[in-house]
């Protein structure tokens, strides 16, 4: 976060600090998704231009390598429908599937990765009910019997884990 303030003012040694800090990691990123070199670079370079063209839009709350790891993910399913539609164009069909494919099981891993990550966030409680009931379909009765807490309870925990995962999930859209 020490870097946004003065990449927001168009401070360029914070900037080509966050590149050479964080390039590498941007590349593997991509690389591990795509398993193509081309693309990581590419992916990679069109990142850093993105982060520096909307440097305004920086979000002071959030570190520099998730707003990053977030360009970079759009930057990299923006490219490959590109070229999905550039084989349509030129008529190589074969690859498309594939690319359409990728670029499919790319955004839904993504979204089951940060899902996770949010709740295994969550207060440990919330977490335990809500992962009994959506993981190993419990109803709220078990639940509620097994913590001997009441099924209100059960139904309120849930209802703050949907609404935290739907908040995350709204603002990742965005």
């Amino acid at each position: 976060m020490e870097h946004i303030r003065p990449i927001k003012s168009s401070d360029q040694k914070s900037f080509n600090s966050v590149y050479e800090m964080y390039h590498g990691q941007i590349y593997g990123f991509v690389l591990k998704r795509t398993q193509s070199d081309y693309i990581a670079q590419e992916v990679t370079q069109l990142t850093f231009i993105k982060l520096w063209n909307q440097r305004e839009k920086l979000n002071e709350e959030l570190s520099i390598l998730i707003q990053l790891f977030g360009m970079a993910r759009q930057v990299m399913i923006d490219l490959l429908r590109k070229e999905a539609i550039r084989f349509k164009h030129e008529g190589q069909t074969a690859a498309t599937p594939f690319t359409d494919s990728l670029i499919r099981s790319i955004e839904s891993k993504d979204l089951l990765q940060m899902m996770e990550r949010d709740i295994q966030n969550m207060p440990r409680m919330r977490r335990k009910v809500f992962e009994l009931s959506r993981k190993d379909e419990l109803s709220h009765k078990e639940i509620a019997a097994l913590f001997s807490i009441s099924t209100k309870t059960v139904e309120q925990h849930i209802t703050k884990a949907l609404l935290q995962l739907k908040q995350h999930l709204y603002s990742i859209m965005l």
